[in-house]
């Protein structure tokens, strides 16, 4: 039985297409997986702010040392 080349073409096209569809599943698996990493961060991120009586005392400090350099 000859191989015909429409059916070579036919086998080459369906393997080259098969390793697209498992390249963009794999992309489509990573995007999600950043979109919930991003979900995660945009939840966690007020969390890790700086408050303020925490910043006012270490800009308290901040004045004094500028005071003593400039007395």
């Amino acid at each position: 039985m000859k191989m015909d080349a429409q059916i070579l073409i036919n086998i080459l096209g369906g393997i080259v297409l098969a390793g697209v569809g498992w390249a963009a599943r794999e992309l489509w698996s990573a995007v999600k997986s950043l979109r919930d990493d991003v979900k995660r961060i945009e939840v966690a991120l007020p969390t890790s702010y700086v408050h303020t009586f925490g910043f006012a005392d270490c800009l308290k400090e901040i004045k004094e040392i500028c005071r003593q350099i400039f007395e």
